[in-house]
């Protein structure tokens, strides 16, 4: 397998098709494959490596569910309660019903209250600007910042639609992320510095970049209409942030990522500590969402994402908080797997069935890349063709 995935990898870099890229595959054991190739800047001879540090992104948001299920664990939080109970702010989001003659949006309440559980599944009505023409008109309206801006306003954003009603990919494990801090009296931070990263080894994950980290980073990159690639050398998430992005906002590395994959493998465990309970586990990885399903996302923005969805015609759900292939995939990714992506081109998958995971990174936007998520792909059948 070695072999094949190196080739597969240092092919696409020597192409050009990414600029690096670094993987690992990972069982309950330990690595079973780590492989990096390319550079972390096209053109600057400066090699990527599995301990490259990059923008995970929408990776973060499974350890932000993990954050906040610790202390549901704990009592401290409650996956049904009015999550206005803990913080007082999203009670005031309302249903975007549709905008006026002169343009203004026409609000209402809404029809419940949101939960813990409807914000870690997307059930919530929170939704991004970048799959959003109507999010990105309101935006222009009211002067909402970005949610990449990290200013507290960015989250002022209408609901889509009634919380528990429907699925939509957006900000609402942003919001957990603030019921986290809300209730450990920590930044989010410093939460899972302290009780994920620190028992986990994860030693290079973090909001806030160390020096050492800074100097391990990958730049990302744009990928052009005529199909080059360009380093984006100023796009970095604010280091000094009005809150800290439970959503996207972590910079790691692939290999630290396959220890949280192997902890979730392991149920829970992570070298000698029980990070979260077995059943905590067993209950994050199934769906949590009811009738509602994962559809499509639709690009309103193609400098940051292309249309996506992963494995069109399979049915998926979302766990705490993981997208569920609820079929068996073409890769050979069982069914009952648990995944999902950062919007500069990483990729995860863990596989409970089959007992393996595996963590890929590219940094390349926009989002499902032409090239890159073919090649994530392409690495994780490679995997599963040589299981057996």
């Amino acid at each position: 397998m070695q072999q094949q995935l190196d080739a597969l990898l240092q092919t696409a870099t020597e192409s050009h098709a990414v600029p690096g890229v670094s993987a690992v595959v990972t069982n309950s054991n330990g690595n079973t494959y780590a492989g990096a190739f390319g550079e972390r800047v096209k053109g600057s001879g400066d090699r990527m490596t599995t301990d490259t540090v990059v923008w995970i992104a929408s990776m973060t948001k499974a350890i932000t569910g993990a954050a906040a299920m610790q202390l549901v664990e704990q009592g401290r939080l409650d996956l049904d309660a009015p999550a206005r109970d803990t913080v007082s702010d999203i009670g005031g989001l309302q249903v975007l019903d549709n905008f006026d003659p002169d343009g203004q949006p026409v609000l209402r309440a809404p029809k419940s209250d949101i939960t813990l559980r409807q914000l870690l599944t997307h059930s919530a009505g929170c939704t991004y600007d970048m799959w959003s023409a109507d999010i990105q008109k309101f935006m222009q309206v009211s002067g909402t910042p970005p949610i990449i801006s990290c200013m507290n306003a960015a989250l002022n954003l209408p609901l889509m639609f009634d919380p528990g009603t429907n699925w939509d990919y957006g900000t609402g494990i942003d919001w957990a992320g603030k019921m986290v801090e809300q209730v450990s009296g920590q930044t989010l931070g410093a939460y899972m510095a302290d009780n994920l990263f620190a028992p986990m080894g994860m030693d290079s994950t973090a909001f806030r970049m160390t020096d050492d980290m800074r100097g391990r980073m990958a730049k990302i990159h744009a990928r052009t209409e005529d199909d080059q690639l360009v380093a984006q050398m100023d796009l970095e998430i604010p280091q000094d942030p009005e809150f800290e992005m439970g959503g996207g906002g972590l910079y790691g590395t692939v290999e630290d990522y396959a220890k949280f994959v192997r902890m979730i493998l392991n149920k829970g465990q992570a070298g000698g500590n029980q990070v979260l309970k077995p059943e905590t586990v067993a209950m994050m990885s199934v769906n949590q969402m009811g009738d509602n399903r994962v559809s499509r996302l639709v690009s309103a923005e193609a400098g940051f994402t292309n249309d996506a969805e992963f494995f069109p015609g399979i049915e998926k759900t979302w766990g705490l908080s993981f997208m569920i292939n609820e079929q068996q995939a073409p890769t050979g990714r069982s069914a009952g797997s648990l995944a999902w992506a950062g919007l500069a081109n990483s990729y995860y998958w863990i596989d409970p069935v089959k007992g393996i995971g595996g963590v890929y990174a590219t940094q390349i936007l926009p989002f499902a890349d032409v090239k890159s998520l073919p090649l994530f792909l392409e690495f994780e059948k490679t995997v599963y063709d040589n299981l057996n």
